[in-house]
Order: C-alpha cells, then sequence, then structure tokens
C-alpha cells in the first residue's frame, strides 16, 4: 500500500466519523425557533376530526427521531401553505433516521409516545432534545 492510497483511507474515515456524529443541531435549532415565532402554532391540540389544529406525539425517551419524522411529516401534508422550514425539518429527521448518523439520538426506529401535543409543544420538545445535544458540542 503506497502513502497516497494510506492518506485516502484515512481521510475517508475521518469524514465517516465525523458524519456520524452529523445531528444537524443548529440548522434543526434555527429551523424550530422560526416555526415558533409562527403565532399558528400555539393553537390547542384537539384529536376531532373536525379539527384543524394537529395532535403530535410528544415522544418518550429513545425515540425522538422517530418521532420528529412522524411529527413533521403529518405537518408538512397537512400545512395548506406548504411550508418549506417544515419541509427542510421533515427530510433532515429523515436522512438522519434512515442513515443512522446522530449518535447523541437513540435509534428507535418507531414513534413511541405516552402524550400528544399541539405544534407548539412538538416544536418545544424538538428544540429542548436539540439545545441538550448542542449544549454537549461545546
Amino acid at each position: 500500500m503506497n502513502a497516497s492510497m494510506l492518506s485516502h483511507i484515512l481521510f475517508s474515515c475521518l469524514l465517516l466519523s465525523v458524519q456520524a456524529e452529523y445531528c444537524g443541531v443548529r440548522e434543526i435549532i434555527r429551523y424550530v425557533q422560526h416555526l415558533l415565532g409562527d403565532s399558528s402554532v400555539s393553537c390547542p391540540c384537539r384529536q376531532t376530526a373536525v379539527s384543524s389544529c394537529s395532535c403530535l406525539p410528544i415522544p418518550e425517551h429513545g425515540h425522538e427521531l422517530a418521532c420528529f419524522v412522524d411529527g413533521t411529516k403529518h405537518l408538512m401534508e397537512n400545512n395548506k401553505s406548504s411550508n418549506q422550514v417544515i419541509t427542510r425539518l421533515y427530510w433532515t429527521f429523515q436522512a438522519l433516521l434512515d442513515r443512522n448518523l446522530c449518535k447523541r439520538l437513540a435509534h428507535g426506529d418507531q414513534c413511541q409516545y405516552e402524550t400528544k401535543g399541539n405544534v407548539e409543544e412538538f416544536l418545544k420538545k424538538i428544540l429542548t432534545t436539540y439545545q441538550e445535544i448542542d449544549k454537549f458540542n461545546v
């Protein structure tokens, strides 16, 4: 094995280790803070068919990422304005789950929750989860 091949292998390993820890923390925090600034997110959760307000899963520990995928997918599919930020969040969470990129979040592949909440409560759960991760990145 020559030096060029060895340096390529070492560089590839470094990229994989950095990628395995990618959680998109600051990007996700920024997106969620933007969404929380929208007054429509505080609408109450009603689980009736006539309600225009979403009831989203508030995940149990270890199932955050799967629930974030499910919740943002629901928002994306039911948001009449087709909010680009919600779409970006959904695809970011889906990629993190599919590729097992964020090692700091446990990866239960099924969303498990004890309660549901409105959009604001769901977004605040995302925010607090990612703020906790951000504390350890400093």
